[in-house]
């Protein structure tokens, strides 16, 4: 937009003065400044590859995300996990055992210490997030099942690989074991 300027009676160098072919002053100048005045918008194919990009790095943040968010998940794991560790360390100072035998993974068997009401707090947590089931294991070091065990151990499914759990004892060992083969039953230990 040109501000102070007449445009009825600027000179057309095209055809030597004042007049242009139209016959409304201004000629060429007039015309263009016309054009571009009434173009407000843009165009479809404009918008079109501005909706393209947009989808292009909209579908790349979310892939991101989603990794994100599957590590958060795993962190998660871990830190129930832990949180157990500690909890059982309690519950042997205050029963001199952890309970009960428990053979075949169950961790809702009668007496043990998976039903510690932190425990299973931390167990249920760990096996939403992970979307899978958690495998417990408590023994005396008798093949027979008995009531005073001394070890026992925790896997879960990992969020970010479904292939493998994250498995921790009363040993201190904290690893990543392949899914149903982390725990060895005899002993209640990591592998």
């Amino acid at each position: 937009m040109i501000i102070g300027f007449n445009l009825n009676k600027m000179e057309n160098s095209k055809d030597g003065g004042g007049g242009s072919n139209d016959g409304g002053g201004g000629g060429f100048i007039k015309s263009r400044l016309h054009v571009n005045k009434n173009r407000a918008g843009f165009t479809l194919i404009e918008l079109l590859v501005v909706i393209a990009i947009i989808g292009i790095l909209s579908s790349i943040v979310l892939a991101s995300l989603n990794t994100a968010r599957a590590k958060g998940a795993d962190a998660a794991i871990k830190g129930d996990l832990s949180g157990i560790r500690s909890q059982a360390g309690i519950y042997y100072d205050t029963n001199l055992n952890y309970g009960a035998d428990v053979a075949g993974g169950d961790c809702a068997t009668v007496g043990s210490l998976f039903l510690d009401s932190n425990i299973t707090q931390a167990l249920a947590h760990a096996s939403q997030v992970s979307g899978g089931a958690a495998e417990c294991y408590a023994d005396d070091g008798d093949v027979a099942v008995g009531t005073t065990a001394d070890s026992w151990a925790i896997s879960v499914p990992l969020k970010t690989n479904t292939s493998l759990s994250w498995c921790i004892d009363s040993t201190g060992t904290a690893t990543s074991t392949a899914n149903g083969a982390g725990i060895s039953a005899d002993t209640a230990t990591c592998l």
